[in-house]
């Protein structure tokens, strides 16, 4: 059967989307608390075990699900991800807190890490035209699973309870995922759509090359890794810090009012969502390494100048901005990572390069603790940030000289190559 890539695009938004459902997990705190009796702690040891296991996940099980190909792998993280849900509303009725991190904390966690790269190096190969567009319309699912979840979870907790929600939720993302995997493959090798074919034949267009057709453990072993894992990972910390205290920070700082501060923390949802598409999309005209320095040349500005922002719109507008960065460095990662690397083995790099995921949410929200409670004042945060985020510039605008060097070095064995068999013929 002929495959469209619209609605391969179609099925891995599916999958994110489920497991992208996960960022709702604050709905569930307050009721669980209230009713289980359960302290705050042990509830949020649960999304802390989730998030720190996906992460891992996605980089231990990389290799495997290139082995097995995206469907099979998309379908086992369909098994966890629904187990690990509906395991919660279980472990509710029989009032377990350690069932509770063994189902929503460690079956939801692998899931997460498993389901969140099973589509997107496939998705890769679909859009060689658009790499960009393709990651970021998928990694959009995952940044608006949460819009969709945190309404519906709320609704029937109401109505039928905290346990049966589970249930529901976890058949829910089990069947969503499935329908997603069932469709999901990859092309055949060396696949071009077809205004992409005709515009490389005629001349019109040039088909960018890859700089390299690597494996994992080729890559690894590369500077250019190593830059782009970095980078990563102060962009992953500084956003998952700025998520982790916006609202008291904004009270704080500016003296947003309660009720304020929960509507800029709504608004920021949509600018982490909007910016895994729009970023990513931009990121096809001007390129993966220009985008990284816009990301890291916003962010110097923004961190430098917020301890002195009074003006209440514009410190939303700055965190709004470093949100939308924090999005659009997880859309731009696969992308970036396939024209440093290849598609050979994009999903075990990818996964690799997602360890700073699971980093960054240990480090961001440690790092804005410790100096809150250290300085009794979130504006040290700011000015530690304008610093790490100042080397992440340096190493993008390295890695960019690396990038356009290497380009040239390849277009000039293209020119020889070229002139030689022009000779011999």
């Amino acid at each position: 059967m002929k495959k469209n890539r619209w609605l391969i695009a179609l099925s891995a938004i599916a999958i994110h989307l489920s497991i992208g459902g996960a960022y709702a997990y604050s709905v569930y705190k307050i009721p669980i608390v209230t009713e289980m009796g359960w302290t705050e702690t042990n509830v949020t040891v649960a999304f802390t075990i989730m998030m720190g296991l996906a992460g891992f996940a996605a980089a231990l099980f990389g290799s495997l699900v290139e082995k097995m190909g995206p469907r099979k792998s998309a379908m086992v993280a369909a098994v966890l991800f629904g187990a690990g849900q509906a395991g919660a509303g279980l472990a509710i009725m029989m009032d377990s807190v350690v069932l509770y991190w063994l189902t929503y904390g460690v079956l939801s966690g692998l899931g997460m890490g498993i389901g969140y790269i099973a589509p997107v190096s496939t998705l890769v190969k679909w859009f060689p035209d658009r790499r960009g567009l393709a990651t970021g319309m998928a990694v959009l699912g995952f940044g608006s699973g949460a819009l969709i979840t945190a309404p519906v979870a709320n609704s029937l907790m109401e109505g039928v309870g905290i346990s049966t929600t589970y249930f529901i939720l976890g058949v829910s993302y089990f069947i969503l995922m499935i329908l997603g995997a069932s469709y999901i493959a990859p092309p055949v090798k060396g696949f071009m759509p077809e205004g992409m074919k005709k515009a490389a034949e005629s001349g019109e267009k040039k088909v960018k090359q890859d700089l390299a057709q690597m494996t994992a453990k080729e890559a690894v072993k590369t500077r250019q890794f190593w830059m782009l894992w970095a980078m990563h990972l102060v962009n992953v910390t500084a956003g998952i810090m700025m998520i982790s205290v916006a609202s008291p920070m904004a009270q704080e700082i500016v003296g947003l009012s309660m009720a304020g501060a929960a509507t800029m923390v709504g608004v920021m949802g949509l600018f982490n969502g909007g910016g895994r598409l729009i970023w990513a999309a931009i990121s096809d005209y001007i390129g993966r390494t220009n985008i990284f320095v816009i990301f890291f040349t916003i962010q110097l500005i923004t961190f430098a100048v917020l301890p002195f922002t009074t003006n209440v719109i514009i410190f939303q507008l700055f965190i709004f901005l470093v949100v939308s960065c924090y999005g659009g460095g997880f859309s731009n990662l696969p992308a970036y990572a396939s024209d440093l690397f290849g598609t050979k083995q994009l999903g075990v790099i990818h996964g690799y390069l997602l360890t700073t995921w699971s980093l960054g949410g240990i480090f961001g929200p440690i790092i804005v603790s410790t100096v809150k409670n250290m300085y009794g004042s979130y504006v040290p945060v700011f000015y530690l940030f304008t610093g790490l985020i100042a080397i992440s510039l340096l190493i993008a605008l390295l890695l960019r000289a690396d990038v356009n060097k290497k380009k040239k070095s390849l277009e000039r064995k293209k020119e020889s190559v070229g002139d030689l068999s022009t000779t011999t013929s």
